[in-house]
């Protein structure tokens, strides 16, 4: 405890001024049931004396005094609220002064303070109460050193502790100003929306802002039934929105008390014996009740070095065993350097008239071998195939099946891998055809078909790439083949075979693959005309592409925000401090913002180079409020930024930038958001029925590479989230702007992402571009009765406006299997339901 001079028989402490208010205690110690007078004095003159009779437990525990009333408060008067710096000091009856905290004091504690109280204004008001269906009432204000009332005030509106609407009190008012003597304009008529409608009563706050101040008649508890039939109704509606809440958490216990576990990837091998059960029959009804009338050759190229006898056998039965018969088996002896292994294949040929040995007296490698294959298929379809995997059994049947449906010329399937004790696992599920992730990595892999004649004008394999001569051949094919006729096959139709030397087990098998990638990646581009330096991500077979670009189209950074000024000058500085590009401007939409920091800070920064404001005093719509930005923008790019995100890169908007024009037809791009403990809150979006709209990898931490590398490579997605998101301006206005009418809080970037998709455009998660998200920092989230309504309602939006869709039912750049509602890249579907 804290005391006056030893000298003196009073104690006591002063906490300072807390907003504007005086707190602290004083007791006398010869008499301590009288309580204490205190002289109050401001800038040396005493404006007021007080008592210490404030209930004050703490003090007296601490003390053991017979009372507790030892505490004070005092209001600042508001001729001191002037924004002005002032002192103050409390002198106690014997004309010692009390301590005062000052964390500013080398101590902590002085005899004075120094204060300073932003300009308040006094207001008189009242709440009518809520007619017809609005509430009405009004208020008026008047600033120290004013004689005159005036409106204009702002007010908002909350029921339930959920904002209702926020509104400026300019409604003419004859009654009030006949009756106070000022100006009529002082009125509010606030419409309450239908959610808060209805029989059941809520409490109503009305106050102004920004003190925070209610007005008179406020609060209140109030139900609103002006209509019998409009009442039933919204009662009907509000008890079906309270069922779903019950069901929804229904539906989370149950699957949390399910007993037996869901398919995911740590129990993958208990999901592919079902899943492969499942391929098989539904393979069989369709030859059924879609047979393929012409059944064209396959040829399948197996060059063979010392392989393993008992997985070449494996490898060799598997081609037996498929169930589209028209093949033929290139058995290539590469060198011929193992007698056994010639013996063998001599064997099954003379088994099996579709099986053909192409004997190498000299050994060509990889790459030679596999082209001595090549120059010898006579199929009309050719397929890669390794010496130790294994083709599912209906394998070319479900390729060709592609083939009827698509007329693709290149085509590819998901693949997983076998272990030595042949359990499945690693399963690589891969999205629909994406150029950019290719650029990053050779994701097409096994099983990989192509049209013999389209083969011959990609031409052989080059020797010079080496372990990565596959990445190198369907680059070269990407060059060629219109990207709408390579196809993806959705289905898991090709084995690894995981022994101690292959690149199954660890890459590290064959560092020389790495360079090889790199090389094959960069001439590739170099064929294309991009000037770009490819490098490996931590010496793996993940490729960073720089792209060398030195257009610059003029963006408009627009940035919503309300109030929280700390935030968004954050947000602000950190762009003006961190951003390289230099055609940009900052466009900060103000909805609403009423603090006098706010005030300050719209002043201070509309004076600044390169940033605008735009003020627009309407109910929060994140929508609209872009979509009326973007109309005042000239600029070539629209970047939606929420005013939570920090970018700390010089090159961040450099790198979004380059990625939009690298690509074709790239409408949007997206960037790698953290959360301030580094995990990541934004790597893309996944859509789908399931869940409308997940981020990929949310949570996962800062040395996690993702599904495949997905959080490290740039890729194209099917969404990604408005909080950071690059948009060409005519795409922008091609399909239609956010939908402000009917999304106006959630998934109106989801729903803008699949109108830019479904138009032709593609879309872009940059991996090198990373910003902090404090994600809901400034709006809060949807856990409330009322937000939960208004978050479902707009997701049936989505599920009306988009389910039945292609793009939306199954997310072309989302493999099928995982699930949207659950942990995406994770978590599976049922394998009988594919």
């Amino acid at each position: 405890m804290h005391a006056a001079p030893a000298n003196s028989p009073f104690i006591g402490y002063c906490d300072g001024v807390h907003k504007d208010t005086l707190i602290g205690w004083a007791v006398n110690r010869l008499d301590p049931t009288t309580p204490t007078r205190l002289h109050i004095l401001i800038d040396g003159q005493e404006i007021a004396q007080i008592l210490a009779d404030q209930s004050r437990s703490d003090v007296q525990t601490a003390l053991k005094a017979p009372h507790d009333r030892l505490g004070f408060i005092f209001s600042i008067p508001p001729e001191f609220m002037d924004g002005k710096e002032h002192n103050i000091s409390i002198r106690l009856p014997d004309r010692t002064i009390l301590p005062i905290t000052d964390q500013t004091a080398p101590e902590g504690k002085t005899l004075f303070h120094v204060f300073t109280i932003e300009s308040r204004a006094e207001y008189t008001s009242c709440v009518d109460g809520i007619k017809q269906g609005a509430l009405k009432g009004w208020i008026l204000q008047k600033m120290p050193g004013e004689d005159e009332w005036r409106g204009d005030c702002v007010v908002s509106v909350s029921a339930n502790g959920v904002l209702v609407a926020q509104v400026r009190a300019d409604r003419y008012r004859g009654d009030v100003a006949a009756a106070v003597g000022c100006a009529p304009n002082c009125g509010f008529d606030i419409p309450i929306p239908q959610r808060f409608r209805g029989s059941s009563p809520r409490s109503f706050s009305v106050k102004v802002l920004p003190e925070g101040d209610e007005l008179m008649g406020s609060p209140f508890t109030s139900s609103i039934a002006d209509d019998a039939l409009e009442t039933r109704l919204l009662d009907i509606a509000d008890t079906i929105d309270k069922l779903h809440r019950e069901l929804t958490k229904l539906r989370t216990e149950i699957r949390s008390a399910i007993p037996q576990a869901g398919y995911n990837l740590g129990n993958y091998d208990r999901w592919a014996s079902l899943y492969y059960t499942a391929l098989r029959e539904r393979t069989a009804m369709l030859r059924i009740k879609a047979p393929i009338a012409e059944e064209p050759l396959i040829s399948i190229l197996c060059p063979t070095y010392k392989p393993l006898r008992a997985d070449y056998v494996t490898a060799i039965n598997s081609v037996i065993s498929q169930t589209w018969r028209n093949w033929e088996l290139i058995l290539i002896d590469d060198g011929m350097v193992c007698p056994q292994t010639t013996a063998l294949m001599e064997d099954f040929a003379a088994k099996d008239s579709r099986i053909r040995i192409l004997p190498l007296s000299k050994n060509l490698g990889i790459s030679g071998a596999t082209n001595e294959g090549m120059k010898a298929a006579t199929g009309q379809y050719t397929v890669f195939f390794d010496h130790d995997d294994m083709l599912v059994d209906v394998a070319l049947e479900t390729m060709m099946r592609k083939v009827q449906e698509t007329g693709a010329r290149l085509l590819y399937s998901d693949e997983d891998k076998v272990d030595q004790a042949n359990n499945w696992q690693s399963p690589n599920f891969k999205p629909d055809f994406n150029y950019r992730y290719l650029l990053g990595c050779n994701y097409i892999c096994h099983l990989t078909m192509i049209e013999t004649a389209t083969m011959r004008d990609v031409g052989l394999l080059r020797a010079e790439y080496d372990g990565a001569q596959d990445h190198d051949f369907i680059l070269r094919a990407c060059e060629i083949l219109p990207h709408d006729e390579i196809a993806h096959v959705p289905e898991l139709l090709y084995h690894w075979r995981m022994t101690p030397n292959s690149t199954a087990v660890t890459v590290g098998n064959k560092n020389y693959a790495i360079a090889a990638g790199v090389k094959a990646v960069s001439d590739h581009l170099a064929r294309r005309g991009y000037e770009a330096a490819v490098s490996s991500i931590n010496g793996l077979t993940l490729y960073r592409v720089d792209w060398r670009l030195t257009d610059t189209p003029s963006v408009s950074i627009i940035i919503p925000f309300k109030d929280q000024i700390d935030i968004t000058r954050r947000c602000v500085e950190e762009l003006l401090n961190h951003t390289d590009y230099s055609n940009f401007e900052i466009v900060l939409v103000d909805n609403w913002s009423v603090t006098a920091q706010a005030r300050d800070f719209m002043r201070e920064y509309a004076a600044k180079e390169k940033i605008r404001f735009l003020t627009i005093e309407e109910a929060f719509n994140y929508s609209r409020l872009n979509n009326i930005a973007a109309q005042t923008c000239t600029s070539d790019y629209l970047l939606f930024l929420n005013n939570d995100v920090f970018v700390e890169q010089a090159n961040w908007l450099r790198l979004m930038m380059n990625e939009a024009l690298a690509g074709n037809r790239v409408g949007a791009v997206g960037a790698r958001l953290l959360y301030p403990n580094q995990t990541i809150q934004h790597a893309g979006v996944v859509v789908g029925p399931a869940g409308v709209g997940a981020h990929a990898h949310r949570g996962c931490g800062p040395e996690d590479y993702g599904y495949i590398g997905r959080i490290l490579l740039s890729h194209e997605v099917t969404a990604v989230t408005a909080a950071c998101m690059l948009v060409r301006r005519d795409v922008f206005d091609e399909v239609g702007c956010f939908d402000e009418e009917h999304l106006k809080i959630a998934y109106n970037d989801v729903d803008l992402c699949l109108r830019i998709r479904s138009a032709g455009h593609r879309i872009i998660y940059c991996a090198e571009a990373v910003a902090a998200h404090h994600e809901s920092l400034t709006r809060g989230s949807d856990d409330v009765p009322e937000h939960e309504a208004r978050f479902f309602e707009e997701g049936q939006v989505m599920q009306r406006r988009w389910a039945g869709q292609a793009l939306y039912d199954r997310d072309p750049a989302y493999p099928r299997f995982f699930t949207v509602d659950l942990q995406p890249f994770f978590d599976l579907v049922d394998p009988r339901s594919t």
